[in-house]
C-alpha cells in the first residue's frame, strides 16, 4: 500500500525521496522535536531571528538605493535591525554557534553583499555618509553650525583622553567613534582627508567582542589615525 502512495515533502538539494519502508514508520501526527531543552530552542530562536535580520537590512538597502524608501524610514529601520543583531549576538551561546558573518553566509548559502557591508561597519548609511546639503553645511544657520563644531571637536577629545586613559575595550571606544562621525557629518558633507580612517576603525571595533580590548599596537594606530582624522576635519572649516 505504502509503495503506490506519493509522499509529498520538500525539495532537497540531493533530490532526496524517503523510502516507503521509513514513510510506515512514521506517526504523523507525532510531534517533531527540533530541539532537546529550552536553552537549545533558544539558540535556534536567535539564529533564525540573526538570518531575517541579514535577509531584511538586504531589502532594505536595495530599497534605499533605489530610493524606494524615505532617509528616515530608511535610518530608523536600519538602526533597529542593526541593534536586534547585536543585542542577538551578544549572548556567549549564540555568538558561538553563529561564528563569522562570512561563516554564517556559506552556511546558509546567503548571497547579501550589501547587507554585509552595513553590518561590517555598523551604522546606517545615512548616518556613515549624509546626503549633501547647500553649500556643503547641515543647515540650521551660524550659531547650530558652531554648536555642530564644538560638539565634534568634543568628540575628538573625548576619543583621545580614552585612548590616553587606556580605556581600549570595545564596548568604551565604539560609542564614541559613531558619536564622532555623526558630528562631524552635521558640521560638513565632505569627504575630507582620513575621515575614511574614523569608517574603517568603526568596522575593525564593530567585529570585536564587547568586552575585548585593543592590543598597545592597535591603540597607537587608532590615536595616529584618528590625529590625522581631525586635522582635516579642522582644515574644512579654514
Amino acid at each position: 500500500m505504502y509503495a503506490e502512495r506519493q509522499l509529498a515533502y520538500a525539495p532537497t538539494p540531493y533530490s532526496y525521496t524517503p523510502a516507503s519502508t521509513l514513510s510506515a514508520t512514521i506517526n504523523v501526527d507525532e510531534e517533531l522535536k527540533l530541539a532537546n531543552n529550552s536553552a537549545e530552542r533558544d539558540l535556534y530562536e536567535s539564529l533564525a531571528e540573526i538570518y531575517s535580520i541579514i535577509v531584511t537590512l538586504e531589502a532594505l538597502e536595495r530599497a534605499f538605493l533605489k530610493d524606494s524608501i524615505s532617509e528616515t524610514d530608511y535610518t530608523d529601520t536600519c538602526s533597529r535591525l542593526l541593534k536586534q543583531y547585536k543585542s542577538n549576538l551578544a549572548d556567549d551561546s549564540v555568538a558561538r554557534a553563529f561564528g563569522s558573518l562570512d561563516s554564517f553566509k556559506l552556511e546558509w548559502n546567503l548571497e547579501v553583499p550589501r547587507a554585509s557591508d552595513r553590518l561590517k561597519i555598523g551604522l546606517p548609511a545615512t548616518v556613515e555618509a549624509p546626503s549633501r546639503a547647500p553649500g556643503g553645511q547641515s543647515g540650521g544657520g551660524a550659531g547650530a553650525a558652531a554648536t555642530h563644531i564644538v560638539s565634534a571637536s568634543e568628540n575628538f577629545i573625548t576619543l583621545f583622553d580614552a585612548i590616553k586613559m587606556n580605556m581600549l575595550s570595545k564596548d568604551t571606544l565604539h560609542p564614541i567613534l559613531v558619536e564622532t562621525i555623526q558630528a562631524v557629518n552635521k558640521v560638513t558633507d565632505q569627504d575630507f582627508e582620513n575621515k575614511a580612517k574614523i569608517v574603517q576603525w568603526l568596522i575593525t571595533l564593530n567585529q570585536m567582542r564587547a568586552a575585548q580590548d585593543l592590543s598597545d599596537e592597535q591603540a597607537r594606530e587608532l590615536q595616529f589615525d584618528m590625529n590625522l582624522a581631525y586635522d582635516g576635519f579642522k582644515a574644512t572649516l579654514e
